[in-house]
């Protein structure tokens, strides 16, 4: 039998080596790489190539979420699961949107983390009944406005551009988050993307364009 290839990712090295032997005393899994943060996740998964990515939210430097969307840009076969204390509805959908194929907590016991992986690897949600139910509720909310956010002619998605909007008007980081609702960490992603999406360095250039181009 073919065993799961997994490598964990997280900057917590206790929990690391918890993790690495419960899944070693598998008769179908191997750990075969550790990362600490999210770059080292995003480079240790091109060179190892696993089957499944258990992942953490929170790390120094590149964050779970920002990794997740990147590997799954090189590496879309991969299944990512993220693994993490954070029991948060914009980090959930957040990194479903990313690509993860499941959002699990850290209370999670073994024997149900390990069945919920096992279901990741044949197509499934890795999802608590709870975090499911989150999801379902989400997507009829925005189905009853007649969508579910769609990207512009830019390739900036709704919430994107929200941010940019902000941006534009001078505001900080922190003035974002609190006028949107959102995490700190979650407007720096929604940055990076924008900056990368319409090409520029700055957020100077980033707001010139999108005036340049009717998006404001």
């Amino acid at each position: 039998m073919e065993r799961m290839r997994v490598l964990l990712a997280d900057d917590h090295a206790l929990f690391r080596e918890g993790l690495a032997g419960i899944i070693a005393s598998q008769p179908d899994m191997q750990v075969v790489g550790e990362a600490n943060d999210g770059l080292e996740a995003f480079v240790k998964a091109q060179e190892l190539k696993p089957d499944l990515i258990l992942i953490d939210v929170q790390m120094p430097g590149m964050d779970g979420l920002e990794a997740t969307r990147k590997i799954k840009a090189v590496l879309p076969e991969t299944r990512i699961v993220v693994l993490t204390v954070r029991d948060d509805n914009e980090k959930l959908f957040e990194a479903l949107k990313n690509g993860a194929q499941g959002y699990l907590l850290k209370e999670i016991r073994s024997q149900e983390m390990l069945a919920m992986l096992r279901g990741a690897m044949a197509g499934e949600a890795a999802l608590s009944s709870t975090l499911a139910g989150r999801v379902l509720t989400e997507f009829r909310r925005l189905s009853n406005y007649g969508f579910v956010e769609q990207e512009d002619d830019s390739g900036l998605t709704e919430r994107e551009q929200q941010v940019l909007l902000h941006v534009a008007r001078g505001a900080t980081d922190k003035e974002v988050a609190e006028a949107l609702t959102i995490s700190l960490n979650t407007v720096k992603t929604h940055m990076r993307n924008i900056l990368s999406k319409l090409q520029v360095g700055t957020r100077r250039e980033a707001a010139k364009v999108a005036r340049n181009k009717g998006l404001l």
